[in-house]
């Protein structure tokens, strides 16, 4: 891995989208956005406009910040609206899912995680994998609205405990309650210290 530091420039936020059931999950949403755009960073994300992501985006754009968004063509009358997504600053549309992640991980500096469903869990997961495996040292934020994440915090303490977690030390998402607490988070313990080491084979392999 390389040893030259790169300050944390664009942070990836992984959601739903949909709202979900409760008004808390789009509320961290917008916060999370207006603190994004507040600290002069730069959000990366999945282009929905419609659920918690498009709350993030539209927190970010009402603060006069940066948004990259970035779909499948099958998605996008799904996900979002054209003429929302209009309104963002850079919109990638991508062949598929897997061009998708690959664009969404080269891209960013920090992955932060807001309730979501599936996708959102499979997307942070393979995240948490390659650290686990060290292929990257970019750090990893759940931001646990409610205690949305505890069951996943369980199950990976569970599996530490069992046995199937070697490098656990590599698998510590930081557990954030707070939205506004996440960017200040991150500049504090990391920023100038986010490793790219080993990033060009993890996007071939995404």
């Amino acid at each position: 891995m390389s040893d030259q530091p790169v300050p944390i420039r664009s942070i990836c936020v992984y959601c739903g989208s949909q709202p979900g059931r409760e008004p808390d999950f789009m509320d961290a949403g917008r916060r999370l956005g207006q603190s994004i755009a507040e600290h002069h960073l730069h959000l990366v994300y999945g282009g929905g406009t419609k659920g918690i992501m498009g709350a993030v985006a539209s927190g970010v754009l009402a603060k006069g910040g940066r948004v990259t968004g970035i779909i499948p063509q099958f998605l996008m009358d799904m996900e979002a609206t054209r003429h929302s997504l209009g309104q963002l600053s850079e919109l990638v549309v991508t062949a598929d899912m897997h061009e998708r992640k690959h664009k969404m991980f080269e891209r960013a500096d920090a992955f932060v995680t807001l309730p979501g469903g599936i996708g959102t869990l499979e997307e942070i997961v393979e995240i948490m994998t390659w650290a686990q495996l060290g292929r990257h040292r970019k750090p990893i934020v759940l931001v646990n609205i409610n205690g949305f994440w505890n069951p996943l915090m369980k199950l990976i303490h569970h599996m530490a405990d069992s046995g199937f977690i070697h490098t656990a030390h590599l698998v510590q998402p930081l557990v954030i309650d707070d939205p506004d607490e996440v960017v200040p988070a991150l500049k504090a313990h990391w920023a100038g210290t986010v490793d790219r080491g080993g990033e060009s084979d993890i996007i071939d392999r995404m």
